[in-house]
């Protein structure tokens, strides 16, 4: 499960999606969060998972692929799920003691379910079409803002940027220590809850150990390269709205609007 992560992974391909603007990504993936919390109805899901569908499309990322992170959230789904369908009241459909199937709770759990599943697809397609430079030039320009106010704009993106970032280095560490603890003999599958809670030891101990060599490394080199915050730093590949951003704006408002209103 640990090498079915795609958080924070960067698919390079070329796509319409790939070349748009990083802020206009950042702002269509907020707007289908918030989307998904305003959808209350079968018709407002049918757009999302039109609109989702569509994105996933001119990506032009495998669907395979992308689905893929859904595996590392499935016991988190399930739970989720079992709470609402068993402890919501209203009209009962069956009982088992004292846990109770109802109709609202039914229609409920599938909404979580719907929830959960396109907002792990849809922070997936951000992060696997931009890549993590672009990602922080986005946040910085998108609350830039805020620096009126004493808030530091540059450093906030740059660690939501390394932290994303981390997750698939994190996870290929885990792969690796994971393959060699199990050639040492280590067993992480058989057991109870106990046992097998215990059997992560040896793959946390040297995990957090890489992990915190990578950050110091990371610091050394940004040190090293006089790196003292964002005020006055140049960019490489300044960002530069384009028609296709402002096409992409009216989508992401049109979407919206129709969520809302069916």
């Amino acid at each position: 499960m640990i090498r079915e992560i795609t958080l924070g992974q960067y698919y390079p391909v070329d796509s319409v999606l790939h070349r748009l603007d990083p802020r206009t990504k950042l702002f269509g993936t907020m707007v289908f969060i918030v989307s998904l919390f305003l959808a209350d109805s079968l018709a407002a899901y049918g757009v999302a998972t039109v609109f989702l569908v569509l994105v996933i499309r001119l990506s032009k990322v495998p669907f395979s692929f992308m689905v893929r992170g859904l595996k590392a959230i499935l016991f988190l789904l399930l739970i989720s799920v079992s709470f609402n369908l068993f402890l919501t009241p209203g009209t009962e459909i069956f009982r088992v003691g004292f846990l109770k199937l109802t109709w609202e709770g039914l229609r409920l759990a599938g909404f979580m379910a719907l929830r959960l599943i396109y907002l792990v697809i849809g922070s997936s397609v951000m992060t696997l079409t931009t890549t993590p430079n672009e990602l922080t030039d986005g946040l910085e320009k998108s609350m830039g803002f805020l620096n009126r106010v004493g808030v530091p704009v540059h450093e906030i993106s740059m660690m939501m940027s390394i932290a994303l970032r981390f997750i698939p280095i994190l996870v290929e560490e885990t792969d690796k220590i994971m393959k060699a603890q199990m050639a040492r003999g280590a067993d992480f599958e058989s057991g109870n809850l106990v046992q097998k809670a215990k059997s992560m030891v040896p793959l946390l101990v040297p995990l957090f150990i890489s992990a915190f060599r990578r950050a110091t490394d990371l610091a050394m080199a940004m040190e090293a390269r006089c790196y003292h915050g964002g005020a006055g730093r140049s960019k490489m590949k300044p960002l530069h709205y384009a028609r296709r951003d402002y096409i992409g704006y009216l989508v992401y408002l049109v979407y919206l609007v129709a969520v809302i209103v069916i």
